[in-house]
């Protein structure tokens, strides 16, 4: 052994040591450094610039539920790669990729529990999850979600965060819209709420179909809402559009959507309106 070896194993290092990996957060919006803890804290929304960071089922739920506490439901079974798909790496792989990036089945997870004290199914879209794409799984688990809360004769609330329909799965991915339409429809006859929050992005497919559906629409701030982007929109049209065209709070001002409520104030806003429109569930 060479004398650094032994000075090395003499010293008391400490086997992890903090470094800027994970003592700092760079703002995806205004590129500043902020904090982890700081970001954590403020529920991963910017306390430089107030930009609202993408965040996933374990969070929402975390943040959303009473005390954080809830239980997660079940996802349904569903084929994984149906029309054998291949573009430039196997669909399969591309699943196995986003599985072990976010340690999720799928883009849509459902959990139950209370907000304000008042029961509730919540459905998270994980845009981490292959761009939050609409698949056969992700209706799968929506379905499942309304189901649940049917059950258990409870608002539903979708979280929305999604790139559209997953094109791995063609035709099948587009039968899911008609599909959660179907199934809201039920919820509706059973007389219970549905809820849709909207987050940045929320496009395509998922916006032709569960994502404008509710009886109250909520957005994040600045959340980008559509069905194709803006760039295809002006290059269709041949006109420029406006200033924040697709933005939640453009939405607003147009009718498109009933409110933009900040992060830190969702649970506040989700328990007075499950209050007003399920009045004899909440008591």
């Amino acid at each position: 052994m060479s004398w650094l070896d032994r000075v090395r194993n003499a010293l008391p290092f400490t086997a992890k040591r903090d470094t800027a990996d994970n003592l700092w957060h760079k703002c995806r919006q205004c590129q500043q450094m902020v904090f982890v803890k700081e970001w954590e804290d403020s529920l991963n929304v910017c306390p430089r610039c107030d930009h609202h960071d993408r965040i996933g089922a374990t969070e929402r739920f975390a943040q959303l539920f009473d005390g954080g506490h809830h239980e997660i439901l079940p996802a349904p079974a569903a084929p994984e790669d149906p029309l054998k798909f291949r573009d430039t790496k196997k669909y399969v792989d591309r699943i196995k990729a986003a599985r072990t990036l976010t340690g999720d089945r799928d883009a849509y997870q459902n959990a139950a529990g209370k907000i304000d004290g008042q029961p509730v199914v919540i459905g998270v879209q994980d845009f981490a999850f292959m761009g939050g794409s609409m698949g056969v799984a992700v209706g799968e688990a929506f379905v499942a979600g309304v189901e649940q809360a049917i059950k258990r004769s409870c608002p539903y609330i979708a979280i929305t965060a999604a790139g559209g329909a997953r094109m791995q799965e063609g035709t099948l991915s587009l039968m899911q819209m008609p599909r959660a339409t179907v199934a809201l429809a039920r919820l509706r006859r059973a007389g219970l709420p549905y809820i849709v929050l909207l987050t940045d992005p929320t496009t395509g497919g998922v916006t032709a179909s569960y994502a404008m559906l509710g009886d109250v629409q909520i957005s994040e701030p600045k959340a980008l809402i559509g069905f194709a982007g803006q760039r295809v929109i002006e290059n269709t049209i041949r006109e420029k559009l406006p200033e924040g065209f697709q933005r939640a709070e453009y939405l607003l001002d147009h009718g498109m959507i009933d409110m933009v409520v900040h992060r830190k104030d969702l649970p506040e806003t989700l328990g007075r309106v499950i209050g007003y429109l399920a009045p004899e569930k909440a008591a």
